[in-house]
């Protein structure tokens, strides 16, 4: 029943991702058609970093529609991790229009430019933000629903990319006042922003394929176990995540003169107050003589 609960979370995050995938097309379109149109650089860095944003977020998509396969012979612990793997495609596909936003805003700087952005580059840009923040609102809600990594992901992309265009109207306003450098300064600092935003999913994702865990998490599941009537103490604990699902591993010590039922009513308890109390997924008990 709960592992059931669990892919029908994932199945609900689909949702988020398509929330977000329908913003994106719209909003790139409108950024990049109105940018070419008023020749607002910044406003056109902001409609390509929207544009990957669509390719991360089919990624997520994807990744979470793989999650929800169950256990076969070539995946015995399921497919959990694939939405892990999804952000780490979709940070290298981020980085690289980064650096691309980078090296053109950067050669607009240096181009001289005999007129400002036309001042409708900067009510899209306060229109995208609006929206943005609307879509971030609703996947935020929905991955703290769910306990979604991806989908919360997903959400402090949405966050940044509001920020983004509301500096885009920053820069754009900017250059209406005789200050036409500041539309592609700005558009340097969108670049910036996306190429930051790749390294940081880039980071967390490789860090959980990785089999690393938040330390004081650790140590919340260790004062748990040490809750717990009959544990003597705690001779080791260890965990890693399946995609949103932390899996934990612990040895116990308990007294020595024990029956074998009774430690094993430890370990069962020991088990069961972790997927209780920390919406643990699976918990890995093996216990020992204490001193």
């Amino acid at each position: 029943m709960e592992q059931q609960m669990r892919y029908d979370n994932l199945k609900l995050g689909e949702r988020g991702a398509i929330v977000s995938i329908i913003a994106y097309i719209c909003l790139s379109s409108i950024k990049l058609i109105i940018g070419y149109v008023s020749g607002s650089e910044a406003l056109k860095a902001d409609g390509l970093n929207n544009a990957t944003d669509i390719v991360a977020s089919i990624a997520v998509l994807i990744g979470l529609k793989i999650a929800q396969k169950p256990a076969d012979q070539d995946h015995p612990y399921g497919h959990w991790k694939s939405e892990t793997i999804a952000s780490l495609v979709a940070s290298f596909i981020m980085m690289a229009v980064g650096l691309q936003v980078l090296v053109e805003a950067a050669i607009s700087m240096f181009q001289s430019r005999e007129q400002a952005p036309d001042l409708i580059s900067a009510w899209a840009g306060v229109f995208c933000a609006i929206v943005m923040y609307g879509v971030y609102r609703y996947n935020k809600k929905l991955a703290l629903k769910i306990n979604s990594q991806s989908v919360m992901a997903a959400a402090k992309d949405n966050f940044s990319d509001a920020l983004v265009s509301i500096g885009t109207v920053v820069g754009i306003i900017g250059a209406q006042l005789s200050m036409p450098w500041l539309d592609p300064l700005t558009a340097i600092i969108v670049g910036i922003i996306i190429c930051k935003t790749a390294w940081d999913i880039f980071r967390e994702a490789s860090h959980h394929l990785s089999d690393g865990f938040d330390e004081g998490i650790i140590e919340s599941y260790k004062d748990t176990v040490m809750s717990i009537e009959g544990v003597e103490d705690v001779k080791e604990i260890r965990a890693r995540n399946y995609g949103s699902n932390a899996v934990v591993d612990v040895i116990l010590l308990i007294q020595s003169d024990l029956e074998f039922q009774e430690a094993h009513e430890i370990a069962t308890r020991v088990e069961d107050e972790l997927k209780r109390k920390s919406n643990v997924y699976e918990v890995h008990v093996h216990y020992e003589p204490g001193g």
